[in-house]
């Protein structure tokens, strides 16, 4: 049986999932702390208003943009690892189609009393898993696959 935070988690990336990135952020707290580890830009971001206008910038640079996720994993009583991918998008100015990658990225969140106060996004999923000190090939006890 699932968890109350796999739960949680599961209906924030079912959103997201569908290309809803913004419309709810009642599952945050107030004072969310988001970090993006690696890719095109780093950064660390405090707040619900920050989370929103960063994902709104991002989207406007793309048509039709959504993830995909691969995996659930409750690392402990706090903590959550989704592991997803690009499930497609288009590039508003230069056409470019995401397609579904391989490879994909990851999130980390963490849970205290039913909201998120942190979110890690990794572009690349095999840096997160590292900085985990998981075994890549090696789901945890607590894995989950995304319609269970």
């Amino acid at each position: 049986m699932a968890s109350a935070n796999l739960d949680l988690v599961r209906s924030i990336f079912a959103a997201m999932e569908r290309g809803d990135f913004v419309t709810s952020v009642e599952w945050a707290d107030p004072e969310v702390e988001w970090g993006i580890a690696d890719g095109p830009e780093p950064s660390s971001l405090k707040g619900v208003t920050a989370y929103l206008e960063w994902w709104r910038d991002f989207l406007i640079a793309w048509e039709g943009y959504r993830i995909k996720v691969d995996e659930y994993r409750e690392l402990d009583d706090d903590r959550v690892l989704v592991l997803l991918h690009s499930g497609g998008g288009r590039g508003r100015t230069s056409g470019l189609e995401l397609g579904e990658h391989g490879g994909g990225g990851a999130a980390i969140l963490h849970i205290r009393a039913g909201k998120v106060t942190r979110v890690v996004t990794y572009f690349n999923r095999e840096r997160a898993v590292a900085d985990l000190g998981l075994a890549p090939e090696a789901p945890s006890a607590g894995s989950a696959a995304p319609g269970n």
